[in-house]
């Protein structure tokens, strides 16, 4: 520390000064100070950790003439602090202990070890087990971003590059990272409400240092064997994506294999809108049973279950990937095959982030017997999968690898059953090293030599009630009563006075201590050392093992898509270059999971002759569960699922936009309309014709006219511009005649009907426009007062014998209108019309309007 630092902190305690040039070098994150047996946090971290974490907040002392604020965690329990932490988006400094307080002259030294943060926890206690901890780093150049991210506790780094910020915003909503990188210099929007921003120099981004860096970590002379070098946003994103990793990690780098790059031309494209309101993995409720990765995880290990989030937020466009895939899970679901793989896969835990563990050295004991219990099942895997005939399988089985050396390492070198951490000792195996099992015959022999020892005193004092002991302070001892001091030979010597008793040592004693004691305490370093030199090897082998971990992962996956398939009678589906999208009787997964009447199945016929459905029919009536389930469907197979329907056949999808439902989004100032706007023109400006496009209720957030042109002019534009497979539900009747204007455009509804005026809902989709509205029927369902309903009924009846009039003599809106002419006519001819009519004393206008808000109800 230089005189300046030490001036500013001289008018402080030594221990102050110590942890405040500890603070000095992580300023802006909480320092967790080890005393002893806690961890303590001073003054403005005091202050804070007590509010986030329900602390104490004491004051002890004085420091510069000043009380010094503080609380603490002990330390046995920091795990649980420092998980509530991260996710608050907080990062905390570890600073430990280093040095030996029974040696220090002084205050024992201490040292910023590492630094948690939420994009960089890798302790198995601070994670969640099924889901990604993704560190993201994002260099952008205009609207073009580079993306680099890393999942330090799977060893995996991914790079990838996108066109514009909308698509920078969908790869945010997919990747969901707990801590976001990003330059000074950069806006970002659309982060996910878990992630951590932390803002670095502009600087570390720099493509030329980010090519260095990476090259270095590899060991390589530049990236050409990555296939990375057209990529340089993504390489510098990656540059500081690895500089904060070494601020962060300190000595503890982790160990990644390799570079994987993801093209985002390969899988179909979904925005964060998509995601969210096809409820892939979240819904409003927060209850993942209710969400389509609810229905579908069933895997086995917490890291196919990771694994099978990631397909389900990048579903592929590969058609043979997905067709080896699909024969797979066939393969497995006859004949329950799926669950003779279940059953040993359950045992082999979380091994693709016990072997991150071991490339960051972090890795505890019970860690490497899971490993061991792994390997040695590989030939069980290697059985099973050899009697299936997939090729996807065959590939997965030559990826297990042999392992059998390292097996038979770990099976010599730890113990069958080892305790949770390395300090407690007794982990390496007896007869793995002469060197350890010799100075453990010291210590173990200790006993029995002083159970000798003691026997052979009190024969030779003749004091029975002699003994002899240890304490760790004073270490052994020949402990007698005052009333036999005169019975002591001259050879002992006193070493400590208690009550009613004294305590002696003998040179003999003496040189026992510093045998036994030395012993254990070589034992203690030995075992440390072997226990090291054991994670190098490992950490030799360690792609290969990641391979492993990979393999079996899928396998989870697959395994687990089987049993979907037959415990839920789901089919393959059949992927076809023509265009086209044909479901026969599909089914929404996740409506028929959480409901206890059977599920109403209904088909899907687009083609290139029937590109757009119209769907009209009430409230509650299935729409919005016809067009999502339609939407997974075609998910589900394009992540290699079988899916729910008994027939399929899909052809090429680049991407599937959503406009369902919206809400305010109050942290940009945008209006419920407005986001729906927003959407509905990110699916006007992308859509191509090999997009799945679902509209539901467009317009229907502002005024009816404008909401009915807005939604006309919608589908027009989707039906003759985009041209894309599109399902557009509407609750304005006009919309229908759409089908008789435009090629590709067909009408169909779902049914319901009234019974003793009660509305009963079909739920089944059938040709041609609905025949009428429910409006009123479903806001009785609701709960509407009756006498609102009367109301409703008698003001109905009055605007549609004005609408009656008005059309009969030649000037009501046309049921339909080409997409070159108005919507409407003039509204001086309607306000001619209905003058007379004036219903409730409504003005003509309001009358007009009046009866389309009613309609709109539909």
């Amino acid at each position: 520390m230089n005189a300046v630092q030490d001036d500013r902190y001289a008018e402080h305690t030594p221990l102050m000064r110590q942890y405040l040039r500890a603070k000095a070098d992580v300023p802006d994150t909480l320092l967790f100070f080890r005393m002893g047996d806690f961890y303590e946090v001073f003054y403005d971290d005091a202050r804070r950790c007590a509010r986030l974490l329900d602390i104490t907040l004491t004051q002890r002392g004085q420091s510069a003439g000043q009380p010094i604020p503080m609380a603490g965690v002990p330390v046995h329990a920091v795990e649980q602090y420092l998980a509530r932490l991260m996710r608050l988006g907080e990062s905390v400094a570890i600073c430990e202990q280093i040095g030996d307080p029974a040696l220090a002259k002084g205050l024992v030294e201490r040292k910023v070890v590492r630094v948690v943060t939420p994009g960089t926890v890798t302790d198995e206690a601070l994670l969640e087990q099924r889901r990604d901890q993704v560190l993201l780093a994002v260099a952008c150049s205009g609207e073009r971003a580079g993306l680099a991210w890393a999942d330090l506790g799977a060893g995996r780094l991914v790079l990838g590059e996108v066109e514009d910020r909308a698509a920078l915003e969908a790869e945010l909503a997919r990747l969901a990272p707990a801590e976001v990188l990003a330059g000074e210099d950069v806006a970002l929007d659309g982060l996910p409400p878990r992630a951590a921003l932390k803002r670095r120099p502009p600087w570390h981004f720099d493509l030329d240092s980010g090519r260095r860096s990476l090259a270095a970590f590899f060991g390589t002379r530049d990236l050409e064997g990555f296939g990375c070098e057209h990529l340089p946003l993504a390489i510098g994103a990656a540059g500081a994506l690895l500089q904060y990793v070494r601020d962060t990690q300190r000595d503890a780098v982790p160990a990644l294999t390799g570079i994987q790059i993801e093209d985002a031309g390969d899988t179909i494209a979904m925005d964060a809108a998509t995601r969210r309101n096809l409820e892939l993995d979240t819904n409003p409720s927060g209850e993942i049973e209710s969400t389509l990765l609810g229905v579908l995880d069933r895997t086995v290990t917490p890291m196919g279950g990771r694994l099978l989030r990631r397909w389900l937020h990048r579903p592929l466009r590969d058609v043979a990937t997905l067709r080896e895939r699909h024969h797979a899970v066939g393969v497995l679901a006859e004949g329950a095959a799926h669950e003779r793989l279940r059953d040993p896969l359950r045992a082999i835990g979380d091994l693709e982030r016990i072997l991150g563990r071991i490339g960051l050295r972090s890795a505890r004991p019970r860690d490497l017997s899971t490993l061991r219990a792994a390997l040695e099942l590989l030939p069980t895997f290697d059985a099973l999968i050899a009697g299936l005939d997939s090729p996807r399988l065959a590939a997965l089985r030559g990826a297990l690898g042999n392992h059998a050396g390292t097996a038979a390492l770990l099976r010599r070198a730890i113990v069958d059953a080892p305790p949770a951490l390395l300090r407690e000792g007794g982990i390496v195996r007896a007869g793995h090293d002469a060197q350890l099992d010799e100075l453990r015959t010291l210590s173990d022999d200790a006993d029995s030599y002083l159970r000798e020892l003691e026997e052979r005193e009190r024969r030779e004092t003749g004091i029975a009630t002699l003994k002899v002991g240890y304490n760790r302070v004073h270490g052994f001892y020949i402990e007698v009563g005052r009333a036999h001091a005169d019975k002591l030979p001259a050879r002992y010597v006193r070493r400590q006075t208690i009550k009613g008793s004294e305590r002696y040592l003998t040179d003999e004693l003496k040189e026992f201590e510093r045998k036994v004691l030395g012993a254990r305490d070589n034992a203690t370093a030995r075992e440390r050392l072997l226990y090291d030199v054991l994670l190098g090897d490992l950490i030799a082998v360690l792609p290969a093992l990641r391979g492993t971990a990979d393999a079996l992962a899928e396998l989870d996956v697959l395994a687990n898509l089987g049993e979907r398939a037959e415990e839920l009678r789901w089919h393959a589906p059949t992927l076809v270059d023509t265009p086209c999208i044909r479901i026969t009787r599909g089914r929404h997964p996740v409506v028929e999971a959480v409901r206890d009447d059977p599920f109403e199945p209904n088909d899907l016929a687009l083609d290139d002759g029937r590109r757009m459905l119209v769907i009209t029919g009430p409230n509650m009536g299935g729409k919005s569960t016809y067009m999502r389930q339609c939407a997974l469907i075609v998910l589900l197979a394009h992540i290699g699922s079988h899916v729910p329907a008994d027939g399929a056949e899909i052809g090429p999808i680049d991407r599937i936009f959503t406009r369902i439902g919206a809400g305010d989004d109050l942290s940009r100032g945008r209006s419920t309309f407005m986001v729906e706007m927003a959407e509905t023109a990110k699916i006007l400006h992308n859509a191509t014709r090999a997009s799945l496009v679902l509209m539901d209720e467009v317009g229907r957030g502002t005024s009816t006219y404008d909401g009915l042109a807005l939604a006309k002019a919608s589908a027009v534009h989707l039906a003759t511009v985009n041209h894309a497979f599109a399902l557009f539900a509407t609750h304005y009747f006009e919309l229908t005649a759409l089908a008789e204007q435009l090629e590709g455009v067909a009408n169909v509804h779902l049914d319901a009907v009234e019974h003793d005026d009660q509305l009963v809902f079909l739920h089944a989709v059938k040709d041609g426009p609905a025949d009428r509205s429910f409006g009123l029927q479903v806001a009785a369902l609701a709960g509407v007062p009756r006498a609102v309903i009367a109301d409703a009924r008698r003001y109905l009846r009055q605007l549609e014998a004005g609408a009656a009039t008005a059309e009969a003599t030649g000037i009501a809106p046309p049921a339909a209108a080409s997409p070159q002419s108005d919507l409407f006519p003039a509204e001086s001819r309607a306000a001619k019309a209905l003058r007379e009519l004036d219903p409730d004393g409504l003005s003509p206008r309001e009358a007009l309007e009046a009866l389309y808000r009613l309609k709109s109800l539909l």
